[in-house]
């Protein structure tokens, strides 16, 4: 099986290349750019992997880099995530069983102290547990899979929450053991305490029926720290 993988970036300079060097070498790779205004999409072009332009959201251009990809297996990969040089056999084995329509890895933060690993720990058993994997987690799919549920649905926020429960409507997910590296700058603006309680509670709203389009606003508001910095930190 052919994987593609699709990685939507906004001004990623700083830790793309530490992606893009983790991805297997016969992989197909689509970076799928939002308007970066650094030298993203040059440090891509020296690595000669494709590279797909337009509207900024993380849901729109996973699905744009989809529509471009021509692999049997698509993985979505946060710009800031590098895979463990297994990774491509562990999928195709998790895709063996023909009742499993996509997956994700184990979560591990890099440069992770005490707190950081039990939230990595914590993040680890919610998605084993309760089949919910967030996108950090590395996300890959039968493209069959995307076709069907129509991709991510393009809204501002949850986009990998609601994609993921549309897969468990039509198959199994697997949870692979070998891990996803992210980067610790997700919880560096709040602190890892604030930072995992607003996500969680996020979560709990989206799934209370709290619509995604007026939860996104208050959340970034909340990330910015009510101080008008910009934090780096993306939604779960």
């Amino acid at each position: 099986m052919k994987l593609s993988v699709v990685i939507p970036t906004l001004d990623e300079a700083t830790g793309l290349a530490t992606t893009l060097a983790s991805l297997p070498e016969t992989s197909e790779v689509i970076v799928s750019d939002g308007g970066s205004h650094d030298a993203t999409r040059a440090i891509a072009e020296q690595f000669g992997v494709r590279v797909v332009t337009g509207a900024r959201g993380r849901a729109s251009q996973m699905n744009r880099g989809a529509r471009e990809a021509e692999g049997e297996i698509l993985l979505f990969l946060h710009a800031d995530c590098a895979l463990h040089s297994s990774c491509f056999k562990a999928m195709s084995e998790a895709l063996s069983d023909p009742r499993v329509v996509g997956g994700s890895f184990r979560m591990q933060i890099r440069d992770a102290g005490v707190r950081l690993k039990i939230i990595a720990f914590a993040s680890n058993l919610r998605a084993r547990f309760l089949k919910t994997p967030y996108g950090d987690q590395a996300l890959f799919v039968r493209w069959t899979a995307f076709e069907s549920v129509g991709g991510f649905p393009e809204i501002p926020f949850m986009e990998d929450i609601a994609f993921v429960r549309s897969l468990l409507r039509i198959g199994r997910l697997s949870m692979v053991k070998l891990p996803v590296t992210t980067s610790a700058r997700h919880w560096r603006h709040l602190g890892p305490v604030r930072t995992t309680l607003l996500n969680w509670s996020a979560v709990v709203l989206y799934s209370l029926g709290v619509p995604a389009e007026s939860l996104a606003p208050l959340y970034h508001r909340l990330r910015r720290g009510g101080n008008g910095t910009t934090s780096e930190a993306s939604p779960p």
